[in-house]
This record gives C-alpha cells, sequence and structure tokens, in this order.
C-alpha cells in the first residue's frame, strides 16, 4: 500500500470513528433503579442508613442509582400490589424489609435479586437453603430474633425478679409467628415462667390486647420483633408504663419511646450493610453464592426514665451491662 492510499485510509478511519467517539460522549451511564419495599411505615433512619451505604461505594443518587420506595403503614394486604408496582418500574434489585415485605417478593418473582433486611430465621421460613449457599434469588441480613427467647426472659427477670407470668405480644400477620410462639414458650418453662400469647394485628386491637394482658394478671411484656409492632412502639410503650408493666423489645427504637428496654442488633445497621449486597449483585455477584450475614452484636438499651415510672430501683445489673441509658 502506497503512502496516499495509506493516507486515505487513516483519513476514512478518523472520519468514522469521530461520530463514533461523539455518541459514547453522550452517552448517560446507566441509572439502576433500586426497589426498597417496607412492611409498616417508611423507615426513615433505615432509607438514610442504606442510601449512606452505598455512597461510600460510590454510588449517588440522581446520577447513578434511583431508589424508589414503597411502604404498607402496617397493612400487610398491600404487599402484593406494591411488589407488583415496583416490577413494572422495572426495579434492577429488590430490598425487602422484615417478613412480609420478603415472603411478598418471593411469591413474585424468582429471578430478581432480592437483597432481605430485618427478618429472623430465613432458612426456617424458606428464603433460602441455607447461610452459606442461599441459592436462590434471595440473599442479605439475618436479625436472629427468633433465637433471643431466653434473653428477653432473662433480662425481664433482671429487671423485675418477682415476675412468673409474662405476656407476648404477637402479630398475626408476621411470617411464621407460630414457630416464634412455640420457641418463648420453650424458653418460659425453663425457669418456670408462664408465657401468655397475646394476638395483635391492627392498630385498633391493641387497647385490647392490653386489656386482656391484665385480666390474666402478667407481670412483664415482650414485644415480638414485628414491623407493625415498630411502627406502634411509641403508642405499645405508654400502654405498658399506664399499665405497670416492664417492657421489652428488639428495636432500640422502642426504648428510646418509653418502653423500659430492648435488646437486639441495631436496625439501621441493616440497612447500611445491605448497601453491601447490592453493590456486590451490581457488579456481577450471584444472590445464591453470596452468605447471608448474621449480627455480630446486640445493643441492650435502657430508659431509666420509664424504669422510676415503674418503681423499678435494683438496676445496678443491667445498667451496668447497658450499652445505652436513657436518663
Amino acid at each position: 500500500m502506497n503512502n496516499r492510499r495509506k493516507l486515505l485510509v487513516a483519513l476514512g478511519a478518523s472520519v468514522v470513528a469521530a461520530p463514533l467517539a461523539c455518541f459514547g460522549q453522550q452517552q448517560r451511564p446507566k441509572v439502576a433503579r433500586i426497589g426498597l419495599l417496607e412492611s409498616a411505615s417508611r423507615y426513615a433512619k433505615g432509607r438514610e442508613a442504606l442510601s449512606t451505604g452505598l455512597r461510600e461505594l460510590g454510588y449517588v443518587e440522581g446520577k447513578n442509582i434511583v431508589i424508589v420506595e414503597r411502604s404498607t403503614d402496617g397493612k400487610y394486604e398491600r404487599l402484593p400490589g406494591l411488589v407488583a408496582e415496583l416490577l413494572q418500574l422495572k426495579v434492577d434489585i429488590l430490598v425487602a424489609a422484615s417478613g412480609p415485605a420478603i415472603q411478598a417478593a418471593q411469591k413474585a418473582t424468582t429471578t430478581l435479586p432480592i437483597v432481605m433486611v430485618a427478618t429472623a430465621d430465613p432458612v426456617g421460613i424458606g428464603f433460602v437453603s441455607s447461610l452459606a449457599q442461599p441459592g436462590r434469588n434471595i440473599t442479605g441480613l439475618s436479625t436472629l430474633n427468633v433465637d433471643l427467647s431466653s434473653k428477653y426472659l432473662e433480662l425481664l427477670r433482671a429487671a423485675a425478679p418477682k415476675i412468673s407470668r409474662v405476656a407476648v405480644l404477637m402479630d398475626t400477620g408476621s411470617v411464621n409467628f407460630e414457630r416464634r410462639l412455640q420457641l418463648i414458650q420453650s424458653a418460659g418453662q425453663t425457669i418456670s415462667v408462664k408465657i401468655l400469647p397475646v394476638l395483635s394485628a391492627t392498630a385498633s386491637e391493641i387497647d385490647a390486647a392490653f386489656a386482656a394482658m391484665k385480666q390474666e394478671r402478667a407481670g412483664a411484656l415482650i414485644v415480638w420483633p414485628s414491623p407493625f409492632f415498630r411502627s406502634q412502639g411509641q403508642r405499645i410503650a405508654k400502654l405498658a408504663t399506664q399499665h405497670r408493666l416492664p417492657s421489652m423489645s428488639a428495636f432500640r427504637e422502642y426504648a428510646e419511646s418509653g418502653g423500659l428496654m430492648s435488646y437486639g442488633q441495631n436496625l439501621a445497621e441493616q440497612y447500611y450493610r445491605a448497601a453491601t449486597y447490592v453493590d456486590k449483585i451490581f457488579k456481577g455477584a450471584k444472590p445464591a453464592d453470596l452468605p447471608v450475614e448474621q449480627p455480630t452484636k446486640f445493643e441492650l438499651v435502657i430508659n431509666l426514665k420509664t424504669a422510676k415510672a415503674l418503681g423499678l430501683t435494683n438496676l445496678q445489673e443491667l445498667l451496668f451491662r447497658a450499652d445505652k441509658v436513657i436518663e
């Protein structure tokens, strides 16, 4: 090839390449859509924590990601419709918070990646095949609240040593609540504490639940982990104090809003950690191969103001063990 032909070929290539280069510069990067599905009211701390986790991994809302939120305000029957909405919006991944939301997402899709947050016993419920090898399109974080039955009773006994009858407020809309009830009843038998299950699934049933506790002469209350009860935490805490019931929950917000104490994992931290799963999946990892993360730290929060209102004065041991004391 002579020099003139080489020059013409080079010029021709540059003419073809120039428009392609301009086209490439005009292309916007793909904006990933993350669907956030919550079983109760919107959890602002969780949403903020998820956003923070993603931002630290290089994702900027409005530039390369969009988070689309849907919550039920405690009306679990709305979940199938909300999942359908998110799928119609063509989200690339679902972050589902709590058992009912994960279950609804699981029923709606077997292909879209689902990152679970704030759920207990994902193997027993059937969300994953095992913690090490989830095996399906679902992975994420487990709270292990199902395994804390004995701990709840131990802490209540430390606060009020004479209690022999403990009411357990349970949400009938929660996934696998019958199994949870069996576990807490078994834990009660080992220390000769009678467990009084009180069921509630709507806001209107909460007052009736406390009336039943009074009739059964309950001496303390465990508010079993539930997205609905989390959204009703302040009201439940107030009623527990009015009925002179030392009470506890897994959510630290419960103690912060007036309950006697809480013991469990920081829920906002789970949303924050969920960002790492989202990132790995966006980078090509399969949910089936990503082990489920379990909590390594549990926080004990005690509301000293509530303890004084209940006349509980011998709390030195609990205060020494507490991660946070609200005065």
